[in-house]
């Protein structure tokens, strides 16, 4: 027996979700991130592996087709709330809000104090966070305790912004 807890990497490796239509997952996050479908689909088609550009991971985002009709989980339950995608730059951000206000998917916008967050919803439900993470010596009082301000991203753009 181990003698005590073991450390991971301070990172996620990888998302699977379980999707409706894979052809629909698969289009709608390329058209919105930098993926590509990494591989061939596995089990007889029923699972698309996405790789992000750059990534070494063999795969950061999966889907796994269930029935056209499955039900979603009942808003409340035990289950996953979101996963959350971070980019480099504040320009990147822009870009992704833009990109799920076009589509109709973006559903809020926060400034945490050391992050600055878009939300989406992507054609089965899941909702995702699409962050990008302040300097740390800009976190002040945001070290140790969470905001959910209003996101004012033309000021974020004009102070952290490659022009600023």
């Amino acid at each position: 027996m181990a003698d005590g807890p073991v450390r991971v990497l301070p990172k996620i490796n990888h998302i699977v979700l379980r999707v409706r239509d894979l052809d629909r997952s698969v289009a709608f996050y390329c058209a919105i991130f930098a993926y590509r479908e990494a591989m061939e689909r596995f089990g007889d088609g029923a699972q698309a592996f996405l790789r992000a550009e750059g990534s070494d991971n063999h795969h950061d985002l999966s889907f796994q087709r269930v029935a056209p009709d499955a039900p979603a989980p009942p808003r409340g339950a035990v289950g996953l709330y979101h996963f959350a995608l971070e980019v480099e730059t504040i320009e990147q951000l822009a870009a992704v809000r833009a990109r799920l206000a076009e589509c109709g998917a973006l559903t809020a916008e926060f400034d945490t104090g050391a992050t600055k967050s878009v939300y989406g919803r992507d054609p089965d439900g899941h909702t995702f966070e699409v962050m990008w993470e302040t300097p740390r010596e800009a976190w002040g009082e945001y070290e140790s305790k969470a905001g959910a301000m209003p996101l004012d991203l033309a000021a974020a753009l004009k102070q952290w912004g490659r022009g600023a």
